[in-house]
């Protein structure tokens, strides 16, 4: 843990002096009073300062924005991050230039980095945080291919008679599927297998 220890000439001194040190506020640090301040002989001989030392409590998201950076650096990607509140939890979007490499092939690569990232940030919490991670609207552009491949394959099973298998999909694509096709007056949906070989079925009514 990152701790300071600062004086002061009283204890509330002696805090802002650490929280000036850090650019932060008072919410961000923990308080342990080390010494408290004496006046000494005559208020002037042997007088002592206030001591204390502060604690950096880490911020889950901030932690989770350094550890990917810390990956872009390692990978030498010119990137950066932004952040958005969705009902679905913390949204990190990474922006910049060749980022394939972070997406991975149907963005498995991208799901597996989502997967240690929330990893960091829930050891930084006392409540469960729920990070999703995107990459130049990667995840809306894929949303979107699964909505229309799930109407074109309720076509052909409504035709043939047939029930349609997908690939193995990750948890988020399968729910698109479900969600697409959940209305649908002909067709219905269902998941078999275990992870990660998990399989979106269409079928007949």
């Amino acid at each position: 843990m990152k701790k300071i220890v600062v004086a002061g000439k009283t204890i509330e001194d002696a805090v802002r002096n650490g929280l000036t040190q850090w650019k932060t506020t008072g919410d961000r640090v923990k308080v342990q009073v080390l010494e408290q301040p004496s006046k000494g002989l005559f208020g002037l001989i042997g007088s002592r300062e206030a001591k204390v030392e502060l604690e950096w409590i880490p911020d889950p998201i901030e932690e989770a924005m350094a550890f990917l950076k810390d990956v872009f650096r390692t990978m030498l990607l010119d990137a950066d991050l932004d952040t958005l509140d969705t009902p679905d939890g913390i949204k990190l979007n990474i922006y910049g230039s060749e980022l394939g490499i972070l997406i991975g092939r149907r963005g498995q690569t991208l799901d597996s980095l989502q997967y240690l990232v929330n990893i960091v940030a829930n050891r930084y919490s006392t409540s469960h945080v729920r990070i999703v991670l995107d990459a130049e609207s990667f995840r809306e552009r894929r949303k979107q291919t699964l909505e229309e491949l799930s109407d074109r394959l309720a076509k052909r099973v409504m035709r043939t008679r047939k029930e349609v298998v997908l690939e193995p999909m990750s948890p988020q694509e399968r729910k698109v599927i479900h969600s697409q096709l959940q209305n649908h007056p002909n067709v219905k949906t269902y998941s078999k297998g275990d992870d990660p070989n998990r399989r979106v079925v269409i079928a007949l009514r």
